[in-house]
């Protein structure tokens, strides 16, 4: 009996790389959906400066990426899942880069989404890329803990699912706490996962509950930073010479016309 269990074990590790895979695919649709459903209202079009472009190319590969990942893994090719993963692990700092600069473009041009303080939204996406990528870090130096491997990558995925949520729930309707209402919606991918292992193994694997406190651990971090002395020293070193410099980091921008 005890070499049956852990092998029993393992064959269920192997039967989860399915729920995986279309985990990804249900985050790679969730995107599709916010992003696409805000092209055909025409409140996002190839207008957009060069910089946006990139962001989105950068972001958008990440999830076929990602994807092609879970893809691989599901079919069985792990060798080749594992030799791409140090590029995945090289793309997170591409989107680091990128993400915070984009942020920061948008906070100098005094375009933070009105529903959120632009403050608060320079803090919230630097920290949920930040977060993602020392999630997904983490996910790459555990890869050889396949069950936890797993787990970790899904978290990090999910600490950048917010953009696409925020375009999806209606968040206006419920400021000041539209960003809470956005990550109770990033958090139905970890339940999933807590669901799936009660149901497949009889309880929840510890790594959910690991990455799922770094992602409560990061949305917190958000509301306490931004209140802070340091965080307002921080907007106004990034909008200075700019439109943004002239707006209040905590007073929320104006309703857009109707």
């Amino acid at each position: 009996m005890a070499t049956i269990a852990p092998n029993a074990y393992r064959a269920g590790i192997r039967d989860d790389r399915g729920f995986f895979f279309a985990m990804s695919v249900a985050m790679a649709l969730t995107n599709v959906v916010g992003f696409g459903a805000q092209f055909l209202l025409g409140r996002s079009s190839f207008g957009a400066p060069a910089l946006v472009h990139v962001h989105a190319l950068v972001f958008v590969g990440w999830v076929g990426f990602f994807v092609f990942q879970s893809w691989l893994v599901a079919r069985g090719n792990v060798n080749q899942h594992r030799r791409l993963g140090w590029l995945g692990a090289g793309w997170a700092a591409l989107m680091v880069v990128v993400g915070i600069t984009a942020t920061m473009v948008m906070v100098r041009a005094g375009r933070a989404p009105f529903f959120f303080a632009p403050g608060y939204f320079l803090v919230m996406n630097s920290l949920g890329v930040l977060g993602f990528a020392g999630l997904l870090w983490w996910g790459v130096a555990l890869r050889r803990r396949t069950e936890w491997h797993r787990r970790i990558i899904m978290c990090a995925m999910t600490a950048i699912m917010g953009p696409a949520f925020g375009r999806i729930v209606p968040a206006p309707l419920v400021i000041p706490w539209s960003a809470w209402l956005i990550f109770a919606f990033m958090l139905l991918f970890p339940l999933a996962g807590m669901i799936h292992d009660l149901r497949r193994h009889g309880r929840v694997h510890p790594a959910w509950w690991y990455g799922t406190a770094a992602l409560v651990a990061m949305q917190l971090a958000m509301d306490l930073f931004t209140a802070t002395p340091l965080a307002s020293g921080l907007y106004a070193l990034v909008t200075a010479g700019s439109p943004g410099a002239a707006i209040d980091p905590l007073a929320y921008p104006p309703f857009p016309p109707a």
